[in-house]
């Protein structure tokens, strides 16, 4: 019994890191796949290295990126950070 009560703070640790660290990072994860997953071409986006454009063609594993002056440029399809919202 004593042996319960000295690992219960440690047991207690992992639990609350558990649930202020580790479950929101997976969630946040999910959503980004899923975000990369239902890309569409038209959509505008931002890259990881902050490039602002629009979805040109869309591959299974990459897209094209074209910007404002016309210019394409081809990432992976897990580049993409995040979708903006119209």
């Amino acid at each position: 019994m004593e042996t319960l009560v000295g690992l219960l703070p440690i047991i207690l640790m992992f639990v609350i890191f558990y649930f202020l660290l580790i479950r929101p990072q997976q969630k946040k994860q999910k959503q980004v796949q899923q975000m990369q997953s239902e890309l569409q071409k038209g959509d505008e986006v931002i890259t990881i290295g902050g490039m602002h454009g629009t979805i040109h063609a869309i591959d299974e594993g990459t897209v094209i990126i074209t910007v404002n002056d016309g210019t394409s440029m081809k990432f992976d399809r897990s580049s993409v950070r995040e979708k903006k919202n119209d």
